[in-house]
This record gives structure tokens, sequence and C-alpha cells, in this order.
């Protein structure tokens, strides 16, 4: 199919190599709806049909199903080049290590700059090797995982912080004491309802979660806690609540679609991942003016101010955790206090505008084969500082793109859900010989 995009706009292949209910995905959904029209087409490839395939179809953007498993069969590679050369792809973004892998090797193939995004803690051991071999550009999401990319060699002019954010016009503080979450597990108005809210799955905690919510309970009986999410973990959880009798106050919400009203009817949020990079729902929680107890993990310190907006807790500490929520349920001012101050954190740091025009201005760049001056020193919010202009590119080797500087956000952990989501890597080269697209293209 030929490109119909204007010459005013940057098309942009999105890889992305998952397709379930997650954080990666609903960051790629809002990058596709937020990223202006009149600047950008977006094409997406998926690895199988899913309600998300069908959500970025119904954003405007042509979706086609390539299969990504995490070493990408020839037919893959094969199919996602041609796309690129027929439908006049500007720039690509990976998302995951199996869709980074798959960009790396068509954005080679074809001499098309590549963009992969690290959503998680860590980069994985594909990410590095697909940069290093292949040139590809690297965004991060969180101070953490940029000092880690430099710990492991990856290049600082290839390397940006460009933080996650909210909505923050869509979630915003309000109180609802008689919601439809409340009705349906019969919970009280006057009760003090906590929340998880996550991926059923063993990075997010949600065992240890239950662990601190039977000790709060036994302090404070009259308190109730929720988990809204859904996983592999979903049946082990039902058994934990059954096994300690806790089905009269713990309660498996499952997938929820209006999270700004499920964020309403709670009182605290609680975290208790293992493992972390900026964890849209807590910035999310902290939007609607929640207050947020969390454990110390990758960027969530960056996050959560320690008594200021939250509380603080290590890894695995679901003693610590119960014995917080206890003591944050008994001091209802101090719980408002925190909730107005994570507001006005989320309003300063976390605002989904900015990440996504700082995204866009990096796509835009990496297309016209612009290279950027490495990243600025990320501040203690977890945000570098405004992007840098731009500078004249230097071709080497015929490939301007080994040069150019990217932000990568992707998951590092590729096997959530038990979906295949293997090794991938992004290649960003900057100046495709004309010959590379079709005339008129």
């Amino acid at each position: 199919m030929a490109s119909t995009h204007t010459p005013e706009q940057t098309h942009v292949l999105q890889i992305v190599g998952n397709a379930i209910v997650g954080g990666m995905e609903t960051y790629v959904s809002r990058l596709i709806e937020r990223l202006p029209r009149e600047r950008f087409r977006v094409t997406a490839l998926c690895p199988w049909e899913s309600p998300f395939s069908e959500q970025l179809r119904a954003l405007d953007a042509e979706v086609l199903i390539v299969p990504m498993p995490d070493d990408p069969p020839w037919a893959s590679i094969q199919t996602t080049a041609a796309l690129i050369r027929a439908q006049g792809i500007d720039v690509v973004q990976a998302h995951l290590p199996n869709a980074h892998l798959l960009a790396a090797l068509a954005g080679r193939l074809t001499e098309t700059p590549v963009l992969a995004t690290v959503h998680g803690r860590q980069l994985h051991v594909a990410d590095l090797e697909a940069h290093r071999l292949a040139g590809t550009h690297l965004s991060v999401v969180c101070q953490y995982t940029y000092y880690h990319a430099l710990t492991l060699g990856v290049a600082a002019a290839q390397l940006h912080l460009i933080p996650n954010g909210a909505d923050l016009e869509v979630f915003r503080p309000q109180r609802v004491r008689d919601g439809a979450l409340r009705q349906r597990f019969g919970i009280a108005a006057e009760a003090p309802l906590v929340g998880f809210v996550g991926r059923l799955s063993w990075e997010k905690g949600p065992e240890s979660f239950l662990r601190a919510a039977l000790i709060a309970h036994g302090r404070c009986p009259e308190a109730r806690f929720v988990l809204v999410g859904d996983g592999p973990m979903a049946q082990q959880c039902a058994r934990f609540i059954e096994s300690f009798g806790m089905s009269g106050y713990a309660h498996l919400a499952g997938l929820q679609a209006d999270m700004p009203a499920v964020f309403a009817e709670l009182d605290l949020v609680v975290s208790t991942s293992h493992t972390e990079a900026m964890p849209l729902a807590l910035m999310e929680a902290m939007a609607c003016g929640l207050p947020v107890v969390a454990t110390r993990v990758g960027g969530v310190p960056d996050m959560v101010q320690h008594s200021l907006t939250g509380a603080l807790v290590s890894p695995g500490d679901f003693d610590g955790m119960g014995a917080l929520i206890v003591k944050l349920l008994g001091q209802p001012e101090t719980l408002r206090s925190m909730g107005q101050h994570a507001r006005e954190r989320a309003e300063r740091h976390f605002n989904l505008a900015e990440g996504v025009a700082a995204t866009g201005d990096l796509l835009a760049r990496l297309a016209r084969g612009v290279r950027t001056a490495p990243a600025p020193r990320p501040s203690s919010a977890g945000h570098a500082a405004a992007l840098p202009g731009p500078h004249p590119a230097k071709p080497a080797n015929g490939h301007a793109g080994a040069h150019a500087n990217g932000h990568t956000n992707g998951h590092a952990n590729g096997h959530a859900a038990g979906h295949p989501t293997g090794h991938a890597g992004s290649r960003s080269g900057t100046g495709r010989r004309a010959a590379a697209k079709p005339a008129g293209a």
C-alpha cells in the first residue's frame, strides 16, 4: 500500500511486542491518541489481534499483525522491512525486547532510524545487544534506568530520559463514597478503602499486598481492601483470600475500564512491587490526590516523597506495609495533606502532555536525521531538562543514524502475561538512501 501521508507529517511505525492490558500498551495508545495529526501519521505492528489492536484502529492507526517471537523469523523481518519501504516510514518506535530486535533488523536493512522505549526498571540483554550492534536509540522512564544504561555502556548521545505521565484533566481529585465499586462489594461509605492497582503478576507483588492487608485488618477491622487488575496470579490471590478468611474485607475487582471512578472511591493506594520503573498507576493515583504507600524500588522513590506524598518501605516488608496502612488510616488529616501534596507533585512532574510532546519532538528529529546532544543529567524528580536544540547530523559510513540521539521507554519484562515477548532491538540510522522509498513516498 502506498504512503498517503503529507510531506509535513512524520510517518511513525510503532512495533509493539505485546497486546494485552498493561502499562506499556496504555503508553502506546495514549501516545498515538495525543500525537498531533497534522505532524504525525502512525502505523502499528502487533503480535496478534486483541482488544488492544482494535483500540489502536479506533485511534485511526493502521494496524498489521506480524509474529514477534524472541528470535524473529525471516518472514517477519521481510514483512517489516517491506512495509517500511512501501509505506514511506520515517522512524520506528519499538516497545519490549522482541519488538526492539525486529525493529533493529528491519531498521538496519532499510536505513531507517529506530527508537526503543524501555518501560522497565532495567535493560534487557536484548535491548543492550540491539543498541550496540545496530546503533539503536534508547529512551528510559526513570533515573534508575538511565544510570543503569550508562553503566552498561549505552552511548550517552543515544540515551534520553522521558518520564511517563498522567492525563491531569482526566485524573483529578474527587471523592465518591457510594460508587459502583463499593456497591458491588457491599463496602460502607464510612469504611476506609485501600487499593492495589496493577497486574496480578509476580513483579507487582499482589501476595505482599494481601499479607499487608491481613496484618492491617487485625489492627483496623473497619478497613477494606481491593485489588484492581488481572493476571496470572489471580487464582492464587483468590485462594489466599479464601484460605485466610479474608473474603469479608478483601476483594478482587478485576479489570476496570473507568479508573478515575475507581480512584475516587479509594482512600489510600498501596504498591507492593518487587521491581518497577515509573509505574503509571501510581502517577494516576497521585494525580487523583491520593496518598501512596509503596516499596522503595526502581523509580518509585523519585515519585513518592516519604512522609509528604505518602510513605516508602523495603520490598517484601509486608509487616511494615501493614503497620503504615494502619497508621495512616488513623490520621485522616495526614491522609488529606498527603493527597494534596501528591496532586501538586503530579502537576509539576508527571504531566502526560509534556511526555508526549518530548517524544514527538524526538521522533521528528530522528526522522529528519538530526543529531541531538547528550541528554542532560536527570533532575531529582526523574525528569531531564528540556531537549537541547538540534545539531547538524554527521553521517558515518553512510549511516548518520548511528550518531543520532534517542529516547526509549520499553518494558524489560518481555515475558509478562505468558505471551511471547522476546528479544527486540531498535536501530536508528538517520540517512536513508533515496531509493529506500518508492517514488512519491
